[in-house]
């Protein structure tokens, strides 16, 4: 009998937090968090952490776990989640898994094997050192040259996943998103419930402009000189994020403010577009549309079409779609 994996999941700035917060509610669920950069301590502002006094009493876990000269990548996430799965089980409750970095989510909801990425050839260094002296946007455009469809889906400023995907094809000989596909060709080991919400373009973009404007108002250049008074260097994987990079410029005198924060949102909204991109290209999804323009594809697809944020009427569909669920599967 498969145990119950509830995820949802939307690009950023969707309203993936709020929601994730009722669904826990009515379904007496536990939250996961399947973000690569709350997982950190000291990084609030920059990543748009939930604060304990927004959980609700819910459970959240995954979150200010690491200090961030720790690394965090797929494997070490698959591991976390699963240790907290099944501490949530065993309380008799239904992991929520809530975020927005959909390689992690993948990787759980598929239980995919990442054992054939390990290294131990010198590949790694040698790309580390292309990266060092040529710089980032390089080492993606050698990416794109023998994995266009990793390249779409790997931002340039995701280093070490662009040379994962190098390594692995130069090891191996094969894409690693042709890898990544059979792996995902697997049936997930969970009974699965896979929610995506999306926006219009505009209004969502719109939500990220206000979000990082947000961001500011609350102190982000602050965090980040925090961040560098402890130590933390551009090198390390936390400060890669987006906001703390370009704030990072800023306070080394490369750029202006005005020029770090236009780039932080523009940069945001090219995540958002790819990781809607990746979505569409998942399986087992079902897409609700938190507005009322083009939802045929995702009716299509078995999804919900709602007005602007009516919280109550996703909750519904949602939870009327899970109990369905656990009932045909002869699961309650």
């Amino acid at each position: 009998m498969k145990q119950p994996l509830i995820i949802l999941t939307g690009p950023t700035a969707v309203g993936k937090t709020a929601l994730s917060i009722e669904l826990a509610k009515a379904l007496n669920g536990e939250i996961i968090s399947a973000d690569s950069m709350q997982v950190y301590r000291h990084m609030d502002i920059g990543s748009a952490k939930i604060m304990p006094e927004e959980m609700e009493g819910v459970p959240h876990h995954l979150i200010d776990v690491l200090e961030p000269w720790e690394e965090f990548n797929v494997t070490r996430f698959q591991a976390m989640a699963k240790e907290a799965m099944a501490g949530i089980y065993s309380r008799g409750h239904v992991p929520i898994v809530t975020g927005g970095t959909g390689f992690y989510i993948q990787a759980l909801a598929y239980d995919i094997d990442f054992t054939e990425n390990e290294d131990h050839s010198g590949i790694r260094e040698e790309l580390e050192q292309l990266a060092a002296e040529k710089g980032e946007e390089y080492l993606h455009q050698i990416l794109a040259q023998i994995d266009l469809e990793s390249a779409e889906a790997i931002h340039a400023n995701n280093v070490k996943r662009v040379i994962r995907a190098i390594e692995y094809y130069r090891l191996t000989g094969e894409k690693i998103s042709e890898h990544n596909k059979r792996e995902r060709e697997k049936q997930s080991p969970y009974d699965l419930y896979y929610y995506v919400l999306t926006r219009n373009r505009a209004a969502l973009y719109e939500r990220i402009d206000q979000r990082v404007d947000i961001m500011m108002e609350q102190g982000l250049v602050d965090e980040v000189k925090r961040l560098k008074e402890m130590g933390c260097t551009r090198d390390m994987v936390a400060m890669q994020g987006l906001g703390y990079k370009e704030i990072l410029d800023y306070l080394d005198g490369k750029i202006s403010l005005e020029e770090a924060v236009y780039i932080i949102k523009r940069d945001t909204r090219h995540f958002a577009k790819r990781q809607l991109t990746w979505f569409k290209r998942e399986r087992d999804v079902r897409f609700i549309a938190v507005d009322d323009k083009h939802a045929l594809w995702r009716h299509q697809n078995g999804g919900l079409d709602t007005k602007e944020d009516d919280q109550k009427k996703i909750l519904e569909y949602i939870c009327k779609d899970y109990f369905g669920g656990r009932n045909e599967h002869g699961t309650e």
